[in-house]
């Protein structure tokens, strides 16, 4: 009943399929062809991600000498947030979006009920562009001031109400479709910036769609994408639905810089803020707080401020665990002050690296006045540094793990100065690719490319702050 519920009719071959000559191109018919196969690997995601959300914030706190092979609630949190999550995200960076078409529970969860829901048509509000952007911020926010990755109790609160929203607009909209995932899922701008720098993708050729005479049976595109139309991988899910569609679609290779570079492809403000603003604004902020001297010091002089004036209620610390962390049994308790500082540093931290990042591509864009190489396509060119500073990012809490488990990690500033050079030296090779497509004369394009050396020095800066001075 549920492969019946979810499954495309695409168990079989259907005309419009030609006999792949690549190996990737074989591998997208074999996504199409069995469509039973991915549903089951689907659930079975679905049982793992409820069971590492679930049953962790049941279990007690682990004792001092517990390890991740023989404590439930750190292995969890292992696989969680060390494996999974910088997981999900290199495939991103390497395949597109495969984890949203072929594995995601909230993308299978919401598409399955769909068809049980109300069918609305969707309202003018939900299709806002700027959700997944608003809700990536919200989330990253709320998770750090909750303590997301440290505690199963407040993982489950934010996954699992994220899951609940997912079934919900399940059943209000949309008839076997991810409505969720396309509009609202915190992930999907972060997914969708990442996907542009991916090697493969399913590659359409017009021409050939609107010249094939043959019999086809209609694609169930489960994100609502115009597949004729589609040029860039950003929405694309990767779930081989449409592969061999009209002898048009190929799941095909491609230079990681080619959709940047294409002035064809869209570069849309949504994903440009997402990028500077979210993934290398916010969420670099979220990385790094709890390391950062500034704020240590701001916190300690406004606790002596409250202090000297008697001003007591935010050094308070009796607050809801599911408004700020709240776990006297781990003595970790923040307080309403902890809260406010914790909010700034983020959502004022982000905006001013944020802003400060969006300097060069401006300042780019305006000195080489092509209206094709908007700020918007320079900013999509800081791709490759917003993809190695979220892995080293989520990879901070992969080696917190590590060394508590005293694994040897003297590899590690190795790996990161090569992640990093490789992030700055990918967008400052595509920021040279525009600036060369550029009309204007030799001493702007210098000047211009000059310019995106500041975001991408900025970003070398912070992280050097964190992993090697901090």
């Amino acid at each position: 009943m549920v492969e019946h519920a979810i499954a495309f009719h695409a168990s079989r071959p259907t005309p419009d399929q030609p006999a792949a000559s690549g190996r990737l191109a074989k591998i997208g018919l074999f996504l199409r062809r069995h469509r039973k196969l991915i549903i089951s690997v689907q659930w079975l995601i679905v049982v793992l991600y409820a069971a590492m959300v679930i049953i962790p914030a049941f279990l007690p706190l682990p004792p001092e000498d517990a390890h991740i092979w023989d404590n439930l609630r750190l292995f969890a949190q292992f696989c969680f947030w060390g494996l999974w999550w910088p997981g999900v995200m290199i495939a991103t960076v390497t395949m597109g979006r495969v984890w949203c078409g072929l594995f995601c529970p909230e993308g299978a969860i919401s598409e399955w009920v769909s068809q049980y829901g109300r069918g609305k048509a969707l309202p003018r509000w939900l299709k806002w562009t700027g959700w997944p952007f608003v809700a990536f911020v919200l989330t990253t926010v709320y998770g750090q001031l909750v303590s997301v990755y440290e505690y199963p109790q407040a993982a489950l609160l934010v996954l699992g109400g994220s899951t609940i929203a997912a079934i919900v607009i399940g059943l209000l909209y949309g008839r076997e479709k991810r409505i969720w995932c396309r509009y609202l899922c915190p992930a999907s701008g972060v997914f969708a910036v990442l996907a542009k720098i991916a090697p493969v993708h399913y590659k359409v050729d017009r021409e050939a769609w609107d010249r094939y005479q043959g019999d086809f049976e209609p694609v169930n595109c489960a994100p609502l994408l115009d597949v004729r139309r589609m040029t860039s991988a950003s929405e694309c899910h990767g779930c081989g639905r449409c592969a061999g569609q009209r002898d048009a679609v190929t799941f095909s290779a491609r230079s990681p810089f080619a959709e940047v570079l294409d002035l064809d492809a869209p570069a849309r403000t949504p994903d440009a803020l997402t990028l500077v603003y979210g993934v290398l604004g916010v969420a670099t902020a979220a990385f790094q707080w709890t390391l950062s001297p500034w704020l240590l010091a701001i916190k300690l002089a406004a606790a002596d401020w409250l202090v000297e004036h008697d001003h007591f209620a935010l050094l308070d610390n009796d607050v809801p665990w599911w408004l700020l962390t709240h776990y006297p049994e781990a003595s970790d308790m923040f307080t309403w002050l902890d809260g406010a500082l914790v909010l700034g540093y983020l959502l004022i931290g982000g905006f001013l690296l944020g802003s400060a990042l969006l300097v060069g591509p401006a300042l780019a864009a305006r000195l080489l006045k092509t209206p094709v190489l908007s700020w918007q396509r320079f900013v999509l060119a800081l791709t490759p540094l917003a993809a190695a500073s979220v892995i080293l990012g989520l990879s901070m809490l992969t080696v917190t793990h590590l060394k508590a488990e005293h694994f040897w990690l003297g590899w590690l500033p190795y790996f990161r100065i090569s992640l990093l050079s490789a992030g700055c030296l990918g967008s400052l090779w595509l920021a040279l690719g525009l600036v060369r497509k550029a009309t204007a004369g030799f001493p702007k394009s210098t000047l211009a490319f000059i310019a995106m050396l500041l975001p991408a020095g900025l970003m070398a800066t912070v992280w050097t702050l964190v992993f090697f001075i901090w």
